[in-house]
């Protein structure tokens, strides 16, 4: 018997601040690009598009306060977004995400939740059989793992004792076999992929 294509799992962003809605859809977008991400203005318009449909909402504090018994009842799929990472300033029992920070932090965090919620792929399809695949050579690895990790092309140079004209070659095969370009995208394959530990990045 046939089955049918595996239908991705969908996330949501509800903020009536459409800057921070297109900016954390594209980091999404970038970060798990195995998801479909959906934004919206509103709590209505999120209500009309059907909540069972999405795993996880990324929603404005302000929005979560203003329907606070839909958001309990939902606290596991929640993650509410705030303008500080004060702790005294979060909602209690929900997981909170700060979005006044820079764009790394923003993707580390978004990997945490990610391992924490689906450690080991559970509930979320399958990577694309090309990146399932080890395509890189042993020497890309240790190059991705160093550029994901923050280092330079000096950097990567003396850390494996290669030259530099070297390390911008693997970087060119690495995005070349890959499609990925940016750092964000390389960063969630080398996680996916258990070459760098969350924690090191």
């Amino acid at each position: 018997m046939r089955r049918g294509p595996l239908r991705r799992p969908k996330m949501a962003v509800i903020d009536s601040n459409m800057l921070t809605v297109l900016g954390l859809k594209q980091i999404l977008e970038n970060v798990v690009p195995i998801m479909d991400v959906h934004d919206f203005g509103s709590f209505e318009a999120f209500e009309a598009a059907g909540p069972d449909n999405f795993v996880h909402f990324f929603v404005a504090q302000s929005i979560v306060l203003g329907h606070l018994d839909f958001f309990q009842q939902n606290v596991h799929r929640t993650l509410v977004m705030t303008p500080s990472s004060d702790p005294n300033s979060q909602l209690s029992g929900f997981h909170s995400f700060c979005v006044n920070q820079s764009e790394e932090a923003l993707v580390k965090q978004v990997l945490m939740v990610m391992q924490m919620g689906h450690s080991g792929g559970r509930n979320l399809p399958p990577m694309p059989a090309v990146l399932q695949s080890r395509i890189l050579s042993n020497r890309e690895i240790q190059v991705l793992c160093l550029v994901v990790r923050g280092y330079i092309n000096k950097e990567i140079a003396d850390e494996l004792n290669i030259g530099l004209s070297t390390v911008i070659t693997h970087r060119k095969n690495i995005t070349d076999k890959l499609g990925f370009k940016s750092v964000s995208a390389l960063t969630i394959y080398a996680v996916m992929h258990g070459y760098v530990d969350i924690n090191q990045i």
